[in-house]
């Protein structure tokens, strides 16, 4: 089954996907280290996308709500791809290396 929808239910399941890959998920570089700093860049991203999700949900905008927790998402998910976070083998909510 297709679905061309973004509905309320949809858009509250990916933003608990990404905010559990962003709870799962744990920093790997050393604090203070130059990755570290790249690391809270990417997880800055990550988080502002995440709020405007809600932002626009809140709104009404389901459209921009789905692209930007997808943004977030994605963000957390670079980190894991690149090293930076730990995934801990969970191949659902990362693209694993």
């Amino acid at each position: 089954m297709v679905s061309d929808k973004v509905t309320e239910e949809r858009l509250n399941h990916y933003l608990n996907l990404t905010k559990m890959a962003r709870e799962k998920a744990t920093p790997i570089p050393k604090e203070g280290s130059p990755e570290s700093q790249q690391l809270a860049v990417l997880l800055r991203m990550a988080d502002d996308y995440a709020s405007d999700a809600k932002h626009f949900m809140d709104t009404g905008d389901y459209v921009r709500a789905f692209g930007a927790i997808n943004y977030a998402h994605a963000w957390i998910d670079a980190g894991v791809k690149l090293r930076l976070l730990d995934g801990h083998g969970d191949d659902e909510l990362f693209t694993l290396p």
